[in-house]
This record gives C-alpha cells, structure tokens and sequence, in this order.
C-alpha cells in the first residue's frame, strides 16, 4: 500500500479480526449530557470550516489509482486524523462524565469482547477499544499491504466499512457531547472539515449504511446546504 503505514492477518480477518466487535448500537434512552438544542447545528457554528475546498475532488478515486489502494491510504489518513482529534478533547471525556458511549437521538454503542461479551463501557474505555482494534488492523500487513505488489484480501471492503463505522460513531460522541469543549479550544471548523469530508467519503464509495449515520444525518444536511 504505497504511502501508508501499516494496520490481524488476512487469514485471521475473514473469520477472526471482525469480532472484537458486534459494532452495534442499542437504543437504551440514555445519554451523557440531555442535549436538545443541538448547538452544532446552528447556523453560526454549521458555516464555519477550515477551507473551502472541493471536497469531491478530494475524495473521488483518480485516474489510474486502484481502488484498494485509495480505499487503504484514505482510511490510515481518517484514523490518524480522528485519534488525534479525539485525543485532543480527551481531558474531557472520562467515566464521570461519559459513563456511557452515546451519540444523538440516544444511540449507545455497546462493545463486545472476544468471547462475545457486551461490555457496557464509558465512553473513554469504548472508543479505547475501537482504536486498537482500528490500529490492529491497520498494522496488519496481510489486511492493510505495504509492499509493491502485495494483494489485498477477500473482505477488504467489508473491514473497511467496519472501521469507517468506528470513526462515524467517535465523531457522533464528539458532536454529542463536546462540542462545548471543542467550540472553547477553537477546533469546531476543524471538526466540521473532518466530519464533512468523512461523510462524503463514505458516501461516494459506499462505506456505511443510511441507518449507521442517521444520528448526525440533520449535521450532514446542514453541512450540506454550505456547499
């Protein structure tokens, strides 16, 4: 994978790397903070980016790039993007005040462990677990090559889905519960850049489901409307 750096084997991954998690969400009524105004979404904060760039320039796959390969380079770059911008705000989220790993219209991800356990889990300690299993994956030589001519698995698509989903449901308890914070340290034109150019990404090559970015899909129309 040329200009990556790398992210358990492909033998594993077919029938093994997927289960650290179920990836999926419960409706349990519950969040961290009772938002309902929603203050990302006003109108003041929705407008304000990084750059005005075209986005679907940046995200489209380019003539003579295979496939794989974009889908590969572009996954490393969101996660490292993400992380960073996580571990940014990450005085913020602790088990006291997010006791829970929740997103808009009371979304609760819930992890399962290796045996098939639901761990009901604060939001720290979750998304601890989805960025090392992220950065397993990652560094995986037989899932994410390197090496010029190394070939990429069966499923590969499917385990890049499963990582994008990841990152969706960091930035929805990031939307959700610190955007307070991140609008104090002057990171929401960052964030709504990131988050922009990540749900376009996904949906101009089909990484995640209508239903997966459903508890931001009001964000994703407004940001939509700024062109």
């Amino acid at each position: 994978m040329g200009g990556c750096h790398s992210y358990p084997s492909a033998k594993e991954a077919d029938g093994k790397t997927l289960q650290p998690s179920d990836f999926s969400s419960d409706k349990l009524g519950i969040n961290n903070n009772n938002q309902e105004a929603r203050p990302y979404l006003q109108q003041q904060y929705v407008c304000q980016r990084i750059t005005h760039a075209d986005m679907y320039a940046l995200i489209a796959l380019p003539p003579g790039v295979d496939k794989a390969e974009w889908l590969a380079s572009n996954t490393v770059a969101f996660f490292k993007h993400i992380n960073l911008f996580s571990s940014a705000l990450s005085e913020f989220c602790t088990p006291s005040t997010c006791p829970t790993a929740c997103g808009p219209g009371n979304a609760v991800y819930v992890w399962t462990d290796d045996h098939g356990r639901k761990l009901k889990c604060s939001a720290p300690l979750y998304f601890d677990y989805a960025m090392s299993y992220i950065q397993d994956l990652l560094t995986d030589e037989d899932v994410f090559p390197t090496k010029a001519g190394a070939e990429f698995p069966t499923g590969f698509v499917f385990m890049v889905q499963k990582v994008f989903l990841l990152l969706f449901r960091t930035m929805a308890h990031i939307y959700w519960s610190h955007y307070t914070q991140a609008q104090q340290v002057g990171l929401h034109p960052h964030l709504n850049t990131l988050f922009m150019h990540l749900t376009l990404f996904c949906r101009h090559h089909e990484l995640l489901d209508p239903e997966d970015t459903e508890p931001l899909q009001d964000l994703i129309t407004a940001l939509g409307r700024q062109g």
